[in-house]
């Protein structure tokens, strides 16, 4: 699992068994690298993912972050071959799989909720299973418009939706449209999705990196705090009322008010120009 690091003109590329980290200035991408099996979620390249993301959150030149997959498939999700192979251990295959996601499936999607810089997934192909949970996971998704969205848990499967999938999808297109993707299985086109606010926009196939890079450079130029303060401010309104939501709010401001970035900001809106906040 250790990575191999090359560096050719400023531009650093760590190279795993499953993964590729590459850090270039304020920007790091960081690429499901198993075409052959369209990225499924290897128990290997979850813990490589889980080392990437561990070494990008003390990097604090790094602003940004793009998540990708190699080859025609953004993620299909948990590798079924893997999971029949914990047959015949002595312990269930229920029971073994709940230990790996106890122990390391979810504390990837939790990893990448609290990684202190913006994520932009870029999703070429089919996200599947578990590997739309993985693209959610980030603050703005940008699809290639071949690229779907499919859940075939329960129709297929009869398991639920996991790695926060069940949490994920009723909070972006709400109850109805997430309880038939759930119940039917059907594919979700990357222009439906966006249509139906799964996701953030739709481009084309050979337009989709340069967008995503276009997206990440414009969100690293905010204060490095935004993005956690998005995610918990939304992740506070879904689970309480508006006067609660009022309240919380009221003491996010009493402490970024006081911070160096609103200075900054404030000075830049009163002198015409771009903000520059310190890294």
């Amino acid at each position: 699992m250790l990575a191999q690091a090359t560096t050719y003109q400023g531009r650093k590329t760590m190279t795993f068994e499953s993964i590729k980290l590459e850090v270039s200035e304020d920007l790091a991408i960081l690429t499901l690298n198993q075409p052959s099996s369209r990225n499924g979620l290897t128990v290997v390249l979850q813990k490589e993912m889980l080392a990437a993301l561990e070494q990008l959150g003390t990097q604090d030149a790094v602003r940004a972050l793009i998540l990708t997959g190699a080859g025609r498939s953004f993620c299909s999700g948990g590798d079924l071959g893997e999971l029949d192979n914990r047959r015949g251990s002595g312990v269930s295959v229920g029971e073994s799989v709940a230990k790996m996601m106890a122990e390391i499936s979810n504390p990837l999607i939790l990893a990448l909720q609290n990684l202190p810089m913006p994520i932009v997934s870029a999703v070429n192909g089919a996200a599947a299973g578990a590997g739309i949970s993985l693209a959610l996971a980030a603050d703005i998704v940008v699809a290639a418009r071949s690229a779907f969205f499919l859940t075939p848990f329960l129709p297929r499967l009869g398991i639920v939706p996991d790695l926060g999938t069940t949490w994920f999808l009723p909070q972006r297109v709400g109850r109805a449209r997430a309880m038939g993707l759930m119940l039917l299985g059907d594919r979700l086109p990357a222009e439906k999705a966006a249509e139906w606010g799964l996701i953030w926009s739709c481009v084309d196939d050979g337009a989709l990196m340069e967008e995503a890079r276009k997206i990440a450079g414009q969100l690293a130029k905010a204060p490095a705090h935004s993005a956690l303060e998005a995610r918990r401010a939304l992740d506070a309104a879904g689970n309480q009322g508006l006067a609660a939501q009022l309240d919380y709010e009221k003491e996010r401001q009493r402490y970024l008010l006081d911070l160096p970035s609103f200075k900054e900001g404030a000075q830049a809106f009163f002198e015409k120009r771009e903000p520059i906040f310190k890294k």
